[in-house]
């Protein structure tokens, strides 16, 4: 890749500054007032937000997919020429596409991928030989030829999903109609497995894999195209959850294979077989056929000697790594990886790397922080240490015998890192720790992409080389005159940090921006939360604009990242093991007491604000501090962890028929009568994650109890309520609600 290295040479001196030093210093009249509708509007106001950076294969192009100032949802896949310095579109999404509807097939694969709001262009594929992209739009598949021209691959009225380039670019390969189907590129691709029924699907993921294992794939090329991996899946053994997505002028019914918590996954299987379908062997995966454990990640190794499939036991606290032969499918357990303690479970991950000389670099939270390893087959070399957690592998360069991580750093920021392969060193900081960064690298981890971004800088997007040096700005998003949040920098409110101590003494990191304002005078919070396990709120990074929004309209913003959140631990997470709506809420309470001895804080009205696991909070809270709060929002909330998956729910809580005690102290069914402060409830009316019935529910027993609330539904919206219209509709109804309710600045 040295060509883009070689390529461009900028002025790194003065581009990376303090970000609003340059323009807050001449700016003296005050900012106009930050509207949730402008917040919603285009261009967003975080500025340019470029997805998928990729470097072509011969290092000539770097490519991206960029967003439309005029619609910030709509992507477009633009290239730069390291030969001629210069950006040019490569597809226009509008061009080149039909517009057509999308199938419900692929509507559910962008939810559980969390691209459903997106338009246009949404992945992309460089073929082997540099001379194009494999690009799926509107449901068919074309093939982009550096000189604007394009081939269209496929012309059908149904979707091809799961669209592939094999290893080497001589096949084109997607699923269509529950059959994986393979062609030569350029030529007519034929199904390549059988047509089963509605219950078979084979080269797709099942749900659960999907929508809780970050596994969207569900067919695997070997290294040298020669055989292909691929999931047969059986949705026989799958409840039904009959979903009715109400729409505003009718509403569909859907029959939809949910697998609920404490019921049957579907059986998943393996085969190989050639690209023709042929000489297909079946993967021994173990007892036969076993429901109870979960195909996690497949891989081929390197020299496609042999295939390796992590396999996890229903209760997600072992995971077998089988090694498979690919000419007979049979396999053997190369190790065993276990929870870190009996009352935990196994996070997956993606970070991981086989190495071509046959051993493995792996990630591991069995020191009680996740960390890397390195395996030869027989013994484990630790080359990660300490405490503070590494988040994310970056990539490998075995020819230089290193590889690159993002560690968590003082909690609140990540910093990316190269170390050793055979852990000879310690590992080098490589990028500034007045940022918070993430990267991606090329296959032969040369070249860095570095996202960056502070409290005062939104994403900044830049290429490095291997030691951390900026070679070039990718997407600089300079917060410069002609920025679309420089009419707003004036009113821009600097977070605060600080820590409380929970009730066994652990440090609870919490982040406030308040409003401007005067002595002696109290202001409302609104105090918003996740709370669940996975997401970490409170990091000195980029907060985007609706925090903003909200503190313009006079109210104090307040995060608190509880136990039970990532990126501290295992001993921080664990708690919430079988336990789920119970230390959460007893450290949100803690924030809660804590802003109460604030002198600038109205004791009154604080208000609380939750989505998903967030909402399902925001019930508990109400239920268990009767008084301690305002009032509540609680949008789109789990109320009884029966009606959500398999794998999620079972991971933290365990499976319901054999703790039905710990879901039944969980539920927010039985206490939402002692909910006595203002509740508004707010709910997609077509979710298809957090099911409507969970709402439905909840508002039947509130209502049959006499219990006042409020509510807000939205037909045709899925777990996403957002969008340019609806996105202020949802923002400016919380606030009237609060309002209603006395939750108001003090007058002026």
């Amino acid at each position: 890749m040295r060509s883009v290295l070689a390529a461009v040479t900028l002025c790194f001196s003065t581009c990376l500054t303090t970000p609003l030093q340059a323009e807050t210093s001449a700016m003296s009249e005050p900012a106009p007032t930050l509207t949730f509708e402008r917040v919603f509007g285009s261009p967003g106001l975080d500025g340019p937000a470029p997805r998928q950076v990729k470097l072509s294969p011969d290092g000539r192009w770097l490519t991206l997919l960029r967003n439309r100032a005029d619609d910030r949802e709509r992507y477009d896949l633009w290239g730069y020429d390291t030969q001629t310095r210069a950006w040019r579109m490569l597809v226009d999404s509008e061009k080149l596409g039909s517009g057509r509807e999308l199938s419900e097939d692929e509507k559910m694969q962008r939810e559980r991928a969390r691209v459903a709001g997106l338009k246009g262009i949404i992945t992309y594929q460089w073929a082997n030989d540099s001379a194009g992209v494999l690009v799926p739009l509107d449901g068919d598949l074309f093939l982009a030829r550096l000189d604007g021209s394009a081939q269209r691959l496929t012309d059908t009225e149904e979707t091809e999903l799961n669209p592939k380039l094999s290893s080497k670019g001589r096949f084109v390969s997607f699923v269509r109609d529950r059959q994986l189907w393979v062609g030569a590129v350029g030529a007519a691709a034929v199904p390549v497995t059988p047509k089963e029924g509605e219950l078979i699907r084979w080269g797709e993921a099942e749900f659960v894999a999907q929508e809780e294992m970050a596994r969207l794939q569900g067919y695997w090329w070997s290294p040298d195209d020669s055989r292909i991996v691929v999931q047969r899946t059986d949705e026989a053994p799958v409840g039904v959850v009959t979903r009715a997505a109400i729409g505003a002028t009718g509403t569909k019914v859907f029959d939809q294979r949910y697998p609920v918590a404490g019921s049957a996954n579907a059986i998943v299987d393996l085969f190989v077989m050639d690209p023709d379908g042929g000489n297909k062997v079946k993967i021994d995966l173990g007892p036969d056929p076993d429901p109870d454990i979960y195909v996690a990640r497949v891989d081929w190794a390197p020299d496609g000697s042999a295939i390796y499939v992590q396999r996890q036991n229903r209760a997600q606290t072992v995971l077998d790594m089988l090694k498979v032969d690919p000419r007979t499918g049979a396999s053997q357990v190369w190790f065993t990886e276990k929870a870190a303690r009996p009352d935990y479970w196994i996070n997956l991950s993606d970070n991981y790397r086989f190495l071509k000389d046959g051993s493995l670099l792996w990630w591991s939270e069995r020191s009680g922080y996740g960390q890397f390893y390195r395996f030869d087959g027989s013994t484990w070399a630790p080359l990660t240490s300490g405490s503070a957690p590494a988040s994310d592998l970056v990539g490998v360069n075995e020819g230089e015998g290193s590889f690159f991580f993002r560690r968590i750093d003082n909690v609140l920021t990540g910093q990316i890192y190269r170390a050793s392969l055979a852990g000879e060193s310690a590992p080098v900081l490589l990028t500034d720790p007045a940022f918070t960064y993430a990267a991606s690298m090329d296959g032969a981890g040369k070249n860095l992409i570095l996202t960056r971004s502070a409290p005062d800088q939104p994403p900044q997007h830049l290429l490095a080389d291997s030691a951390g040096k900026p070679v070039m700005w990718i997407e600089e998003n300079a917060l410069s005159g002609d920025h679309p949040y420089a009419p707003y920098l004036a009113g821009h409110v600097m977070p605060e940090f600080g820590t409380i101590p929970a009730e066994d003494g652990t440090p609870l990191h919490w982040m406030m921006l308040k409003p401007a304002m005067e002595p002696g005078k109290q202001y409302p919070v609104f105090f918003s939360h996740y709370g669940g396990p996975g997401p970490q709120m409170v990091t000195k990074g980029w907060g985007g604009t609706l925090a903003q929004a909200v503190v313009d309209k006079g109210y104090i913003y307040f995060v608190l990242d509880n136990r039970g959140s990532a990126n501290r631990g295992v001993d921080f997470e664990q708690p919430i093991y079988r336990a789920m709506g119970g230390v959460e809420v007893r450290d949100q309470k803690k924030g809660a007491e804590f802003l109460k001895t604030l002198p600038f804080v109205d004791p009154a009205k604080i208000a609380i604000y939750g989505w998903s696991y967030g909402g399902y909070m925001t019930l508990k809270q109400l239920e268990a501090d009767p008084g301690l709060y305002a009032a509540g929002i609680s949008g789109a909330p789990v109320t009884r962890w029966e009606l959500y998956d398999t794998h999620y729910t079972e991971r933290f809580m365990g499976d319901p028929r054999q703790v039905p005690e710990a879901y039944a102290k969980a539920s927010a069914i039985p206490d939402a009568t002692k909910i006595s402060d203002p509740l508004l409830l707010i709910h997609g009316m077509a979710d298809d994650n957090v099911v409507f019935e969970n709402s439905s529910e909840l508002i039947s027993v509130l209502q049959e109890s006499n219990t006042p609330f409020e509510m807000m539904l939205y037909p045709g919206y899925t777990h996403r309520v957002s969008g340019l219209k609806i996105g202020p509709h949802v923002w400016n109804s919380i606030f009237r609600f609060l309002a209603a309710h006395g939750v108001t600045p003090p007058a002026e």
